[in-house]
């Protein structure tokens, strides 16, 4: 992890397109300002958390739903009668 002393007004660059801007200090909260381009996926720490989870919780029910669904095709297929 880099760690850096930044005082409001100053900024941090990550790579070319994305600029970490200090806003402001108060106590212990700092506000800060990202400019990125739209491409790049910007979240709070706890957000992102919360959709990772919900995007991996999606993927085990489309798991689950497309083993279902072979199942039923399966059994489909054996009991269907064919000329």
């Amino acid at each position: 992890m880099l760690v850096l002393t930044r005082r409001a007004g100053e900024s941090v660059r990550i790579g070319d397109e994305v600029t970490v801007t200090v806003l402001d200090v108060r106590g212990d909260v700092v506000r800060v300002g990202i400019q990125a381009p739209r491409s790049v996926p910007v979240h709070r720490d706890e957000v992102y958390r919360e959709l990772r989870a919900a995007n991996q919780q999606a993927v085990v029910s489309s798991d689950a739903a497309a083993d279902a669904l072979s199942a039923a095709l399966r059994r489909a297929g054996r009991t269907a009668t064919h000329p």
